[in-house]
């Protein structure tokens, strides 16, 4: 299983990846051994997260997240969905 995760980081920003661990990246980005954003802007607390049975699903999802305005991630982390 794979997964796509949103955090936000330190500085109020969000931060989308992917992982097959989430605990174990959750906290490499906590700890500064994560991703290059996040070690810059350290990840603080997950906000949201969604379920794949192969790495190339959560790849698309995650690059599609990743072309969204903030709003647009806000509205999927609260409803689900990206209400535009």
């Amino acid at each position: 299983m794979y997964y796509v995760y949103l955090i936000l980081c330190d500085d109020d920003s969000l931060y989308a990846g992917i992982t097959n661990n989430i605990q174990r990246r959750l906290t490499e980005h906590k700890t500064k051994s994560g991703g290059r954003y996040t070690k810059l802007h350290r990840g603080i607390r997950l906000l949201y997260s969604e379920q794949f049975n192969t790495k190339e699903e959560a790849i698309k999802r995650e690059r599609q997240i990743k072309g969204w305005r903030r709003e647009k991630k806000l509205n999927l982390i609260k409803f689900g969905k990206p209400i535009v």
